[in-house]
């Protein structure tokens, strides 16, 4: 095996007429490579990126919108809610540290999943909970731990279980925002106490 694969990168270097340490340094940075992503929605982005950012093994979360049918969506067009997507998040992580059900269990404690198109004061479809798969094996991750939390749950998860289509990134002032902004008014009053609570729980693990 270790002999076919030399015989391919020496083929790989030849036909592409590249020197080989730049081939063989190319090689080792995608072997490297060794995240994967996740794609929810829990209401407004700037709570769940905030709580995720701490989760040890996340490399990074990029909030954005997916779910809907707009091409390239701004965020008054999709809090108009007629675009049909939702305020999400993109996260990088690595599952050898958190795994993908390690993420899911998070999410569920990251917002209420029972509350139809709201969550706290924000109402909307665009703040409805989801989870947006990339592989038939998240999809089936996704199910089972619906199934599980729901256990933990007086009343029916609403979330929706969909294949990603389209993620698009928000703007650039939602990217960063509990950091870039923890003196905001909403920053201090919703999103501090949520971070500190889960960070808590963290240590306590």
């Amino acid at each position: 095996m270790k002999h076919n694969m030399s015989l391919l990168l020496l083929v790989s270097v030849l036909l592409a007429g590249v020197v080989p340490g730049q081939a063989q340094r190319k090689l080792m940075e995608n072997s490297k490579k060794t995240t994967e992503t996740a794609t929810l929605g829990g209401g407004c982005f700037w709570c769940t990126e905030a709580l995720f950012q701490v989760l040890p093994g996340v490399k990074s979360v990029t909030s954005g919108y997916a779910g809907g049918t707009t091409e390239n969506p701004t965020y008054k067009e999709v809090c108009s809610g007629k675009t049909g997507h939702a305020e999400v998040i993109q996260i990088e992580f690595e599952p050898n540290v958190a795994s993908y059900e390690k993420i899911l269990d998070t999410f569920w404690e990251a917002h209420d999943p029972t509350t139809l198109n709201r969550q706290g004061a924000d109402s909307g479809t665009q703040y409805r909970s989801i989870i947006l798969y990339n592989s038939e094996a998240q999809k089936a991750v996704a199910e089972k731990s619906k199934t599980e939390a729901q256990k933990r749950f007086s009343r029916a998860i609403v979330t929706e279980i969909v294949p990603l289509k389209h993620f698009y990134k928000a703007e650039g002032y939602h990217q960063d925002y509990y950091r870039s902004n923890p003196d905001q008014p909403y920053c201090r009053a919703v999103i501090q106490p949520k971070v500190e609570k889960f960070e808590k729980k963290l240590h306590a693990d």
